[in-house]
């Protein structure tokens, strides 16, 4: 057996809270660890559009590195959801929500899709962290009944389009703004479509890893150059406009 040093991730104070990851090499946990932050310009962006009392839905949790954030924006009368599928990032988003004593945040060990069933994770998409044969339970938006929405932010690849087909009674109730990660050249044409066709307007928003007023103060820039091509979608009818962005 290993000694208990060897197999506990290290903790780490974050600029929204204390987290830890599990020992992976991607650019959440680098960032994390070093800057004690991750992706701080999505937050930027979405600081003046989540309010006290929303309701938040985050698919992908990046270890609840938002979460952190969004749970003291949303306050004791709001609520986040978290929908994380890789088991191991679950149970480490899980601890990092309960290490805070964060009671307004609720996690879902599932794919978010467009319809309900069950599958092996690691057929369903290309995504780290999945192993092998691991099984999935697939729900859909509207399953999760929720009593109001006012943000679903998707970071998960190659789920975009699926999951806005399982959540087409929700998206009529609440419509909600849709802030999403892009899944690559070859889907995200079909991506923005799938969105406009809900009757949202589209935009792009594309954040630079590095944060030069990073919360730990680092200098060095370990992503130079690097960007998360996103977007940030709002019904045709609401009162939204995001004028200082390519609308797509």
């Amino acid at each position: 057996m290993l000694p208990l040093a060897s197999v506990t991730p290290p903790f780490w104070s974050t600029r929204y809270g204390i987290a830890a990851a599990v020992a992976v090499d991607d650019p959440v946990t680098r960032s994390l660890q070093l800057y004690g932050e991750w992706a701080e310009h999505e937050t930027i962006l979405l600081s003046g559009l989540i309010e006290e009392g929303h309701t938040v839905l985050e698919f992908g949790g990046d270890f609840a590195a938002h979460a952190l954030w969004m749970s003291h924006v949303v306050g004791p009368k709001g609520e986040v959801h978290i929908a994380e599928p890789r088991r191991i990032r679950f149970q480490q988003a899980c601890a990092n929500v309960a290490i805070n004593g964060l009671g307004n945040v609720f996690t879902h060990p599932v794919w978010l899709g467009r319809d309900k069933s069950s599958a092996a994770l690691d057929t369903m998409t290309p995504i780290d962290g999945a192993s092998a044969n691991e099984k999935i339970r697939i729900v859909t938006i509207d399953s999760l009944r929720l009593d109001a929405l006012h943000l679903i932010k998707v970071n998960q690849p190659h789920a975009l389009a699926n999951m806005l087909a399982g959540a087409s009674e929700t998206l009529r109730t609440y419509r909600p703004l849709l802030y999403a990660r892009l899944s690559g050249l070859d889907t995200a044409q079909a991506e923005v479509d799938a969105i406009k066709a809900l009757g949202y307007r589209v935009w792009s928003h594309v954040p630079y890893l590095f944060n030069i007023d990073n919360h730990a103060g680092v200098e060095a820039n370990i992503f130079p150059g690097m960007v998360l091509q996103n977007v940030i979608a709002a019904p045709a009818d609401s009162r939204f406009e995001f004028a200082e962005r390519l609308e797509l």
